[in-house]
């Protein structure tokens, strides 16, 4: 499956906010690029033109966003939480991690602009072992240095933004 069809799962806020990005991308923002490569390109030899090749440059960078932004939005799927005390994919998870008390969103990279909790990923090693637990349950895993890790689940609740 290529990159661009995969699924992304996203919170409505998550997606809302990505959206209201990409029209403003490909609206105001694209047209604030333009006026100022047309007035660098009104300054005359362009080779050696600063604001030019900063404003074209930007130009790159935003049309760049605008394709990352309509591929993930044309592939989204908005995520319903599990109920609260089963963790899953849009869970907003405390767990006990080596003494210390972590709180975390379960879901893709792409919730983070709705939230101000970190975001790990279901297919992390930690994200693989608590998804599907339930609060109170201990699960373990294998870090990426091969230590085991054990982790307590103290509270799952819906994602809610």
């Amino acid at each position: 499956m290529a990159d661009e069809e995969k699924v992304v799962l996203l919170t409505q806020e998550a997606y809302d906010k990505l959206k209201k990005e990409l029209e403003w991308r490909e609206g105001d923002y694209r047209s604030e690029i333009a006026e100022r490569i047309a007035a660098a390109r009104a300054e005359g030899d362009l080779s050696e033109n600063g604001g030019y090749q900063a404003a074209r440059e930007e130009q790159g960078k935003n049309e760049g966003r605008v394709n990352e932004l309509t591929v993930k939005l044309r592939n989204a799927k908005i995520m319903q939480a599990p109920k609260a005390g089963t963790v899953g994919n849009g869970s907003v998870v405390t767990i006990l991690l080596a003494g210390r008390e972590k709180t975390y969103v379960l879901g893709s990279r792409d919730i983070a602009v709705a939230t101000q909790h970190e975001v790990i990923s279901p297919e992390s090693p930690i994200g693989a072992a608590i998804l599907g637990a339930h609060a109170g349950d201990e699960v373990s895993y294998k870090a990426p240095n091969g230590r085991e890790i054990t982790v307590t689940i103290k509270e799952a609740k819906p994602f809610e933004a």
